[in-house]
Order: structure tokens, then C-alpha cells, then sequence
């Protein structure tokens, strides 16, 4: 091969990631003669090998000892990906297969699932013949049977991790696996204790098999092990127990049961850990146990609650918080448990509890080598222990009165903690993120070389390998950079919630004091309507602990606070509402004196934030708001001029479009919150509720079009004209809270290409709905409503348009055009498309086959869209008598009569109505009968999504959120039953003339 040759088939490795190419390509030439693996098949799986290199070496080093086996698995997809990937990802992996190559053969299938608790336990105790607790062979042999076992599964789990298409979403899947898979391992390797010390092959025979099946043994999990949160390659932290049941207990003696213990467990340990022909798997750590190395490696259950009782210090209690049997006899595990659990969560009550825990974290820190604290992923300053103790902390000092948060792992902790308001949401979700890219990196540090690390790698190529195999960043520099980014937000986070001063407060208060003022406290709230009284207690001792003026403060407000949630219409979550408010607020000077001194301030804010979950939760996204409270005029909401100035300003002071509609979409919140509060404080109408949503649905619409305009129209394609068109109830101006964006899109080429006007006019909607999207408070752009539905274009040039409507537009198409309203983009084109609409909306005459055909529509939209299981006369959008009914017999009126009345060519339904009502085509009853109805069900399917934060088009059931929509309607207290016969009654009442006027 000539030098050039040589160089170009070198290229394809370079590729791939190969460094080392000349070795690399004598390598793949060797797997094609030795082993019959094409070397285009090679490459394929090298493709999933984080060091490719690494990889090739060891499957040549493989092959040299059984071609046969990489022969066999190379023709398997998924296996050989397996295989590569392993490989590339771990050299202890490779060192496993050489020593064992037929375990090749067992992943084929790897990496499509985890295997099972269940399925791991199968496995290993059969790998050494368990049955009724006893294995069938007791010498080393057992052992190594095990071992090797063990690794076919931690291969499997491995593949299926580094074949994930997202490594750091499974890290938790993954982490309680590999516990799992421990607690197995320990299981069957107790089994082989039980037959070595009742003289199996072994031969040490030191007590009777009778005695030894009498004798429980339960192994808990500490630590990783307990929370399911295992690496790789860690010590797997235990405490071992002894029990017996009455009659052997009686026996034997205690002593002797202690005795068999301590023998099983020992030797349980050395199956896992001793030095065999196969290698440990991880050390079985048990200093844990009560007195550490210095006690007994085995108690009894009571001997452990003597000593937790009167020797154990604060760490101990914390460590047994993720205590969790995982071997050995169930029953004995679960009282252990249940002995224990009680003083875990009534230890942060001892003296100096959160200050002892401070110190140990801080110790922990100052004792790491100084030359390992820059790569210290577990220990270090921003590492995985800040977030563990922070959360720990969190748990052990609030969980004295709150069972929901008392949780083993890490992630379920952060999520009750979050759930239950001891922590904000922002910073559970980096916490989360944080910890679970810090775990990931963890993982493949200690998978590269199967042994136990916590140290990110320094060499350049070690980095590069970690990179890849972590999805984390593209090259070495990249997962550095964000390693360094997480340390500085997870030590930022540690130091705000690690140091609270809230915790030493609430830990200290003396047990006796804590539940007298508890109890009387507790009866109090729940007599004046707090459903949760402990969970309000929480609350207000968070909000009024401490010699602070916030506190002073607090504490005078507290009283009269706590009588106006209870007239709200949800006590708990107000003061839940208040207290996140307070805790984002906490150090601005201006937001309790306002609560103190403004004469209706304080009022107002229990008002809203007791009577929407919506305002609650924008309000925690948005807390400056809560200074419009303290102004009328600021609650008012605020007029499409200004909000299109200030959305132009935003994208005058932004750089990029992602920078620039982040700041679009915090406007749009902001102003949605404006309203909202607005509307639940009585300071504006439905009418100017839906008006003002309108618009601001309207400028975000129009300054994103804008924005993705000038990304995606190049200059030369200037000249396309692009608009959108609103409809149905956007159309019409008349939005509520939770509505979708009805739209249409249309562009006029302008002399541009026709394709190419096309295809950047899907291309701008497309960014529209990309841009415009917002978990927080959604905004949906529906085009449904276009021209023949889902099936039809998304966007079409305004001749199409034109011709459609002309040849084959169906009535129900002309119908929606009735609210069709241009909003945004070319004014010029929104005129043209306006003519083009009128001429198919307001028709000279309408055939008697259209209004038939609309009729049958109506009926199947009756029968066929609302949702299965709901009652029709509780669906306030297509219920009889609710909003559909009104709309399309103003519809049908308008399809009739507007080419006449010219009044009637509006988009807005109340106004066509009135309209109708002027002209004579309705009687004025019948017309407020029909406005009524519509106002009613349009003011409750807002204040539904105000109530619950959730959209919902359902009249509810329950009494208790009847009742809160009610006082959103300003209906007294208690007036569930009110709000529904309203609602049935006036819908009802419209129904009929629906009836007489539609189908009569």
C-alpha cells in the first residue's frame, strides 16, 4: 500500500476518534484476519467506544485469546455495540473479558433494558446453588462464581448507561440498580457463608446446619447502598444484625446467636472481598456499625437501641437515614428499621444538632489532600457531599414534624423537600441537575478502570475519554468548563441553604415546648379552616423565627395574615404562597414595611395568593410584583402601545433571539400575572380581562415574529410578505386564562421563488412555535382551524387562500373565518387577506345545504368532542347552553344576515349578538339570555384555571373547588351550590333559545 493509500484509509479513523491511527488500523487488520471481523463492521461499533482506541486494543487482545467468541458477537448489533462501548469505556471491562471471554456471548440484547431486582437476585443465587438460604457449594470456587456473576450483570447495567441516549437521566435508574444488585450479591454470598460454617466443602463446620438455619441475620444498607444511590466500584457501607425467633433464641442464648452471627457475616464479607483468582468486587465496609471498628461487627436489635439510645453522637443518626435492609432475613430487617427510624427524626431536637453538622461537613473539606481538592468530585467544595448534607440537614431538622420529606435518597428527598416548601424550586432543580451530572461524572471516572475514584482525571486524553463517554461535552476543555460551572452553583446553593440560621432555630426549640405550642396552635388553624394545621405551623415558625426585624415583623403581621388566608379561599396554600413570597422577598426592605404600613396591602395579597394557585405560582416567578398591590392604577392592565414599546426595546438591548424572547416571555408572564391579580381583586371586567389577554398574547406574537424574521428571511428574500391571522377566540378578542392561540398563517411571495417562499414560510412558523413555547405559562399556537384542518398546510400564499375558499372551501371553514383578525406581520398583506375573508365570511346569501350542513356539524361536535365520562351540562365550552352554543348561533347569524348588517362584521361574539339583537334578528330576552350564558361560562373557565393553576374546560364536582371558583365570582362563602345552579339554570335557559333559534 502506497504511503498515500495508507493515509487515506487513516482518515475514516481520525473520524472516529481514533489518536493512535497506525496502531489502530494494524489492530482492525488483525480482528479481519484472526478473528474474521470485516473492518467495516469493526467501525461500527467503534462509533459508541468513548476511547476508541482503548477499545480496539482490547478487543485485538480478546480475539488473540478467543477469536471464536468475537467472532460470534461481532455479528450481533447490539451485542458488538455493547461490547465496543464497554470497552471504550472502561479498561477494567476489558481485562474482565479477557479473563472471560465466553462472557461475551451474554450481551447480546445488553443495553435495551436494566435488568431487575428480582432478576439479579435469581441469577447470583443460583451461580452458587441456593436453596432454603444454604449455597450448594461452600469453597472459593463459589465465590468466583459469584464474582464473575456479578460482573456479567454490571455489564449489563453498564451497557445500558453508556448506551443511553441521555446518561445523565438515568444516572438514578442506574445508581438504584447497581444497589441492587449489591444487596444481591451480598445475598448470595451470605448463602455461601451459611453452608462454609455449618462445614460445607470448605470444611470449617464450626456449628450445627440446624443452628445456623435458626439464626437471622439481616444486612442493612448504609449509606449509597441504603438510599439506592450506588456507584460502580464503591464500598458498600453495612450494618450487620442478629436475631432468632423466641425458641431458639431460649436455646441457644443470645451469645451463640451473636456468635453464628458474626460468623456468617464475616464470612459474607470475605466472598465479596477477599483476594481470589476472580478480583473483590468492593469492600464491605461495617464501620458504620455502633462504636465503629472498636465494636462488635454483630448486635442484636436491642443491644443497638441501648447503645443509639444513650452513646450515639448526631453523625451516627444521620447516617442511619438511609438505612435500608438489603440481605438477609426480611423481618429481622424491617424491626431493626422500625427501632431505629423513630430516633433518626428526633435527633436534630438534641443540642447543638445543626451546628455538629456544619462542623463534620466543613471537616470533611479541610481534610483532603490539598493537591486532590482541585479534582474532588465527591468531597470537595461544591462536590456531591454539599449536596447530600445540605439535603440531609434539610431533612433531619424539618422532618421532626413532617413525615413526607423523610426519604432515603437524594433526588426523592430534594423532590419532598420542594414539594412541601422547604426549598425553592429553582434551586431543587439545580440541586437535582447538579447532582445527578456530578454522580455521572463519578460513574465513568470509576468505570474507566473498575476501581474505586472520586477524582476527575487530569491527563488531556483522560478528560477527552470522559467527555464522550459522559454526553456531557463534545471535547476535554467542554467537561471541565461545566464541571467547574457545577461546583460554583452547588457551593452558591450549600452555603444559602446549608447555613440558614432558620435551621438552628427550629432545631433548638425544646421538645416540650415544641409540642404544647403545637398542639394548641394545631387546634387553633383548624378551627379557622386551615386543613393542614401542622403544615401551616411549619410556615409560620419559618416565617417568624429569630430576633431579625423580618421576624419582628413577621410576627406582628402573622395574627392578622393568618385570619384573612382563612377567609380565603385556600388557608394552606396562601400561607405556603406567602411564605415562598417572603423567603424571595426576605432581604428587600421594601416588601414587609409595605405589608406593615400600606393600608390594604397585606389584605390583598392574602386575597390573591389563598385564591389562585396560578397567581401563587407566577407571583414566586415574578415576587417584585407584589409591589402593584400596594397601587390600584398598577394592577391595571396596561395598554397595547406600551407593551409594544417595551417589547421592542427588549429586542433592541439583546443580542441573540434566544436572549431576546426569554426576556418576551418573562413581559408575558408578568403582564398575565398584572391581570390576573387585577382580575381576582375586582379591578377590571371579563370583558377587559379577555381584551388585555388579547394583547398580550398579540405583542408576544408580534415581537416573535419579528425576531425569528430576521433570522430566517435573508435580505435578498426581503420582499415576502408573511402574517398571522388570529382566530376563534383569539380572533375574536375574547381570551381567557388557559386559552390556546387559535392562528392561520399566510405569506404573498412578492417575486420571491414560490418554493423557496414556501419553504421560509414553514420555516417561520415553525420558529414562532418554537419561540413562543413557555412551561411556565403556556402559550399554544393552534392552527387547526386552517383550511382542511391537521391535513392542510401549515402556511399557504394568500392566492391559495383565495382559491380554496373559491373552489373548496365547506361551510364550517367560511364559519371560522368569522373571527379570523390579522395581528401580526405585514399590514398590507392583512388587508388583502381581510377582503379575501369578508368575501367568504359575509356572503349575499347563504344555501339552505350549507346551514344544514352547519347544523349537523354542531350536533356531531355534541356528541363526538366532549371527553368521555364527563357530564355535558358541566363542559362550559361545549356543554348545552355554554360557550359553543352562543357562538354558533352568532355564527350562524352572522353566515346570514352580516352581508346586510353591516354592524354584524365583527369578530367579537357579544358584539355580532348585540348587533343581531339592534337589526331585529334576535329578541333583546333571548340575546341577554345568550350573553348571559356566555359571560357566565367564560368567567368560570377562568376562574377555574386561577383556582388550580391547571387548564380546564370542566364545571368541577368538588364542593371545595366550587366553592373557591365561587369567591373568584365574588359569591359569599360557601356557595358551591350557588355557583353550579347558576351555572345550570342560565345554561338552560340559553340552551332553549339556542334550540329554537339554531335548529328551529
Amino acid at each position: 500500500m502506497s504511503a498515500s493509500e495508507r493515509s487515506g484509509s487513516l482518515t475514516p479513523l481520525a473520524k472516529l476518534g481514533f489518536s493512535r491511527l497506525g496502531e489502530a488500523d494494524a489492530f482492525l487488520r488483525e480482528l479481519a484476519d484472526e478473528a474474521g471481523v470485516p473492518r467495516e463492521a469493526a467501525l461500527e461499533g467503534a462509533t459508541y467506544a468513548a476511547d476508541p482506541d482503548e477499545a480496539v486494543s482490547a478487543l485485538t487482545r480478546l480475539a488473540r485469546r478467543d477469536a471464536e467468541a468475537v467472532r460470534a458477537i461481532s455479528v450481533d448489533p447490539r451485542g458488538w455495540r455493547a461490547l465496543w462501548a464497554l470497552l471504550g469505556a472502561s479498561t477494567g471491562f476489558g481485562d474482565f473479558f479477557f479473563r472471560h471471554p465466553g462472557e461475551v456471548a451474554e450481551l447480546r440484547d445488553a443495553g435495551l433494558s436494566l435488568p431487575s431486582e428480582h432478576e439479579m437476585r435469581t441469577t447470583l443465587l443460583e451461580s452458587v446453588g441456593a436453596a432454603d438460604g444454604f449455597a450448594a457449594d461452600s469453597s472459593e470456587a463459589a465465590w468466583v462464581a459469584l464474582r464473575v456473576r456479578y460482573r456479567r450483570i454490571l455489564a449489563r447495567i453498564a451497557a445500558f448507561d453508556l448506551l443511553s441516549a441521555s446518561p445523565v437521566d438515568e444516572v438514578a435508574a442506574v445508581s438504584a440498580r447497581l444497589a441492587d444488585a449489591a444487596g444481591a450479591a451480598l445475598e448470595a454470598s451470605l448463602a455461601v457463608a451459611r453452608t462454609r460454617i455449618s462445614g460445607g466443602a470448605a470444611g470449617v463446620g464450626l456449628f450445627p446446619r440446624d443452628q445456623v438455619a435458626r439464626t437471622k441475620l439481616a444486612i442493612i444498607g448504609m449509606g449509597k447502598t441504603g438510599a439506592r444511590e450506588l456507584n460502580y466500584v464503591s464500598d458498600v457501607d453495612v450494618i450487620f444484625v442478629a436475631g432468632a425467633d423466641d425458641a431458639t433464641a431460649e436455646e441457644l442464648g443470645e451469645s451463640r446467636v451473636v456468635d453464628i452471627a458474626t460468623r456468617l457475616a464475616v464470612q459474607t464479607m470475605r466472598g465479596i472481598s477477599e483476594v481470589e483468582r476472580e478480583p473483590p468486587l468492593w469492600e464491605v465496609d461495617a464501620n458504620l456499625r455502633p462504636e465503629g471498628k472498636q465494636g462488635a461487627l454483630v448486635r442484636t436489635v436491642e443491644s443497638h437501641e441501648a447503645y443509639y439510645e444513650r452513646w450515639a453522637k448526631s453523625w451516627e443518626f444521620q447516617a442511619l437515614l438511609k438505612a435500608r435492609p438489603v440481605a438477609g432475613d426480611e423481618g429481622l430487617g424491617s424491626a431493626y428499621i422500625d427501632a431505629v427510624q423513630p430516633k433518626v427524626w428526633t435527633s436534630a431536637a438534641r443540642e447543638n444538632f445543626v451546628d455538629s453538622v456544619q462542623r463534620m461537613r466543613e471537616r470533611v473539606t479541610e481534610h483532603i489532600p490539598a493537591p486532590e481538592v482541585p479534582y474532588q468530585i465527591k468531597l470537595g467544595p461544591g462536590g456531591i457531599r454539599d449536596i447530600e448534607f445540605t439535603v440531609q440537614l434539610l431533612q433531619l431538622v424539618h422532618g421532626l414534624t413532617d413525615d413526607r420529606i423523610r426519604q432515603r435518597g437524594t433526588l426523592a428527598a430534594l423532590d419532598a423537600l420542594v414539594a412541601e416548601g422547604y426549598i425553592g424550586r429553582a434551586e431543587a432543580s439545580a440541586f437535582s441537575h447538579d447532582y445527578r451530572v456530578l454522580r455521572l461524572l463519578e460513574h465513568r471516572a470509576q468505570l474507566r478502570h473498575l476501581r474505586r475514584t472520586h477524582l476527575m482525571p487530569a491527563r488531556p486524553e483522560e478528560l477527552r475519554v470522559l467527555a464522550r463517554s459522559s454526553a456531557l461535552a463534545e471535547t476535554g476543555e467542554g467537561v471541565w468548563d461545566l464541571w467547574e460551572s457545577v461546583k460554583r452553583e452547588v457551593r452558591d446553593i450549600h452555603v444559602r441553604l446549608f447555613y440558614r440560621p432558620l435551621l438552628s432555630a427550629v432545631a433548638a426549640l425544646p421538645a416540650d415546648e415544641r409540642a404544647l405550642s403545637t398542639a394548641q396552635a394545631h387546634d387553633r388553624l383548624a378551627a379557622i379552616g386551615f386543613a393542614d394545621p401542622a403544615g401551616a405551623l411549619r410556615h409560620i415558625a419559618a416565617l417568624t423565627s429569630g430576633l431579625s426585624r423580618k421576624a419582628t415583623i413577621q410576627r406582628h403581621l402573622m395574627p392578622v395574615m393568618i385570619r384573612w388566608f382563612a377567609d380565603g379561599v385556600d388557608p394552606d396554600y396562601g400561607l405556603l404562597a406567602f411564605r415562598r413570597l417572603s423567603e424571595k422577598l426576605g432581604d428587600t426592605h421594601w416588601f414587609l414595611r409595605m405589608l406593615r404600613d400600606s393600608s390594604g396591602a397585606a389584605e390583598s395579597l392574602s386575597r390573591v395568593l389563598s385564591g389562585s394557585r396560578y397567581v401563587g405560582e407566577l407571583m414566586e416567578w415574578i415576587p417584585e410584583s407584589a409591589a402593584w398591590l400596594d397601587d390600584a392604577a398598577l394592577l391595571r392592565p396596561r395598554s397595547g402601545v406600551a407593551l409594544q414599546d417595551e417589547a421592542r426595546a427588549i429586542q433592541t438591548r439583546h443580542d441573540t433571539i434566544d436572549d431576546a424572547m426569554r426576556a418576551v416571555r418573562a413581559l408575558r408572564r408578568r403582564e398575565q400575572l398584572r391581570v390576573a391579580m387585577g382580575a381576582i381583586l375586582g379591578s377590571i371586567t371579563i370583558t377587559e380581562l379577555a381584551a388585555a389577554l388579547t394583547t398580550i398574547t398579540d405583542v408576544t406574537i408580534q415581537a416573535t415574529l419579528r425576531a425569528v424574521r430576521r433570522e430566517i428571511v435573508p435580505p435578498e428574500d426581503a420582499d415576502l410578505d408573511f402574517s398571522v391571522i388570529a382566530m376563534g377566540r383569539f380572533g375574536g378578542a375574547e381570551l381567557g386564562f388557559g386559552s390556546d392561540a387559535d392562528v392561520m398563517y399566510v405569506y404573498r411571495a412578492n417575486g420571491v421563488e414560490p418554493q423557496r417562499a414556501q419553504e421560509l414560510a414553514v420555516k417561520l412558523v415553525s420558529a414562532l412555535r418554537s419561540y413562543s413555547e413557555d412551561q411556565r405559562v403556556p402559550l399554544e399556537l393552534d392552527a387547526d382551524l386552517r383550511p382542511e384542518g391537521r391535513n392542510g398546510p401549515i402556511a399557504r400564499s394568500l392566492d391559495a387562500y383565495e382559491e380554496y375558499y373559491r373552489r373548496w372551501a365547506v361551510p364550517w371553514e367560511a364559519q371560522a373565518l368569522l373571527r379570523a383578525r390579522g395581528m401580526a406581520g405585514s399590514v398590507k398583506l392583512i388587508d388583502a387577506f381581510t377582503r379575501m375573508a369578508d368575501q367568504v365570511r359575509y356572503p349575499a346569501s347563504i344555501d339552505l345545504s350549507a346551514v344544514r350542513e352547519i347544523k349537523r356539524i354542531k350536533a356531531r361536535v355534541e356528541s363526538e368532542r366532549l371527553p368521555q365520562g364527563v357530564d355535558p351540562a358541566r363542559h362550559l365550552k361545549l356543554g348545552p347552553g355554554s360557550l359553543s352554543d352562543v357562538e354558533w348561533l352568532v355564527q350562524l347569524l352572522q353566515l346570514q344576515h352580516a352581508h346586510a348588517v353591516p354592524a354584524m362584521r365583527t369578530t367579537s361574539t357579544l358584539g355580532a349578538l348585540r348587533a343581531a339583537q339592534e337589526a331585529g334578528l334576535i329578541a333583546p330576552a333571548a340575546a341577554d339570555r345568550l350573553a348571559e350564558a356566555w359571560r357566565l361560562a367564560s368567567r368560570l373557565r377562568s376562574a377555574n384555571t386561577l383556582l388550580s393553576g391547571q387548564t380546564s374546560d370542566v364545571l368541577p364536582v368538588d364542593r371545595n373547588k366550587l366553592d373557591g371558583i365561587g369567591r373568584l365570582l365574588e359569591y359569599a362563602p360557601r356557595s358551591a351550590t350557588q355557583v353550579e345552579e347558576d351555572y345550570l339554570g342560565t345554561t338552560r335557559r340559553a340552551r332553549r333559545v339556542f334550540e329554537k333559534l339554531f335548529y328551529g
